[in-house]
């Protein structure tokens, strides 16, 4: 093979890189675009708790970031069912004036592989911090950016300062 060839093919794998991530980029965008709408109501943390959520303590990470308060629906968790308007938990970053603000949201499933419109759950085993069964879970980060991606655990921009335990 020539060099010109090494080169081209390089190239051309290369830019095939750059296009599955931008593909992928765009699939992870729209889900985030849907789960938002599809929840948005739950900007008002009042709406979670009238529709049987229930709040758990504030969840930070070991390494810096947190998750937030999750408001879960026991109904939900125990129904088997994953349905994008109504996701197993609701996430809220606390707010210094004790307001609650909606990050992001969770869908969790005790039967897997799971996902939700392709994209893959990540799998927690047990024991966990939750004390439930191993279960499979998703985190939508569709209100608050999170710069580890849309579907990480943690968000390193959200804090749990401000709430009170």
């Amino acid at each position: 093979m020539t060099k010109f060839g090494i080169v081209l093919g390089s190239a051309l794998l290369a830019l095939s890189a750059i296009e599955a991530a931008s593909a992928q980029a765009t699939s992870s965008n729209w889900l985030v675009e849907h789960v938002r709408s599809a929840n948005d109501r739950f900007k008002d943390v009042n709406v979670a708790v009238a529709e049987g959520y229930t709040p758990i303590p504030c969840a930070s990470g070991v390494q810096g970031g947190a998750m937030g308060v999750h408001y879960v629906n026991g109904a939900y968790l125990k129904d088997n069912i994953t349905d994008i308007a109504k996701p197993e938990a609701v996430m809220y970053e606390p707010m210094p004036d004790g307001k609650m603000a909606l990050v992001a949201v969770e869908y969790i499933a005790f039967k897997g592989p799971a996902a939700l419109e392709g994209q893959l759950f990540n799998f927690n085993s047990a024991p966990n911090r939750y004390g439930l069964d191993p279960f499979y879970e998703l985190h939508v980060w569709a209100w608050k950016p999170n710069s580890t991606g849309a579907f990480a655990d943690m968000n390193p921009d959200v804090s749990c300062a401000a709430a009170k335990q």
